[in-house]
């Protein structure tokens, strides 16, 4: 068997396209410009570069950005202080506090400061206790777990009934993707570091959603014969034989999974650009959420 390759890379563009068009559409209505801000807390390279690239895919589609960057060092109160005032600026109708924060910050209670409204990374206390509860609906949904739905819808999953695994139980990952995955109504196991027989665990899997954190640990014989496989891992190793002396892979070992799984996303180019391409989308239903507020 050789797997069909779920492109993240088309489809997050497809998505992006459709916010493009929709924000030209209310440019052309006279409608106001969806809003981004995000805020950026420390000098870490890659929450840098994560910053810069939301804040590139913001201009490509239409959407107003505007980047926040408090020192390492700052405190509680001027983090919380600045989102309060993002709350206000009726320009502004998606706040992203780029995790992880210093070690110093209370992230709980920061994102708790961030207006219900403006939630677009979906990380707000209730937004994640209403994604938690059976008959309720959050505002937002998680980014990268929304994507990972999106793909899977995509690539004919199967979930009503299914048998997923979730391998990791990360706030930003794990714990969403598992919550999405019950209320499509597949029985759900959640795996991580203390599970016996993780392999075993794994193998029962008619979906598998791989978000550990550790390159290529899931091989070839984790996997069940057709099943549907999401690697959300992006780890960088070593190789030689690459221009840049090493290469990005995910936590599945991809090239073997490959032969025995039904669908497969690739690392780069299968979770990673949902991501954005889902908080632009999440930015443009804030926006139309601050419209229908206004009407009231």
């Amino acid at each position: 068997m050789t797997a069909t390759i779920i492109d993240g890379k088309q489809i997050a563009a497809e998505t992006r396209e459709k916010v493009k068009e929709a924000v030209a559409l209310r440019v052309s209505k006279g409608l106001p410009v969806p809003g981004l801000a995000t805020v950026l807390v420390g000098e870490n390279p890659a929450s840098k570069v994560y910053v810069r690239n939301k804040q590139k895919a913001c201009a490509e589609v239409g959407i107003h950005s505007i980047g926040v960057e408090l020192p390492g060092d700052a405190t509680q109160e001027q983090v919380e202080a600045k989102v309060r005032e993002l709350n206000e600026d009726p320009t502004i109708n998606g706040i992203l506090v780029q995790l992880p924060l210093p070690a110093h910050l209370d992230e709980e209670k920061i994102l708790a400061t961030i207006q219900l409204g403006k939630d677009v990374d979906g990380f707000h206390p209730i937004n994640i206790g209403r994604l938690a509860q059976k008959g309720r609906t959050p505002l937002f949904v998680p980014c990268t777990p929304a994507g990972v739905m999106v793909l899977l819808e995509r690539a004919g999953a199967k979930l009503a009934g299914a048998n997923a695994v979730v391998l990791g139980r990360s706030n930003i990952v794990g714990m969403p993707v598992a919550l999405l995955l019950v209320k499509a109504n597949a029985t759900v196991t959640i795996c991580h570091s203390r599970t016996r027989d993780l392999a075993g665990v794994c193998r029962q899997a008619d979906v598998l959603v791989a978000a550990i954190g550790q390159p290529e640990m899931v091989k070839k014989d984790w996997i069940k014969p057709g099943a549907v496989v999401i690697d959300v891992g992006i780890n960088r190793i070593e190789d030689p034989t690459s221009p840049k002396g090493s290469r990005l892979v995910g936590d599945v070992a991809y090239e073997e999974a490959a032969e025995v799984a039904s669908a497969i996303t690739p690392v780069p180019g299968g979770v990673g650009p949902m991501t954005i391409a889902l908080l632009l989308q999440n930015t443009l239903h804030a926006r139309e959420l601050a419209d229908l507020n206004t009407q009231k």
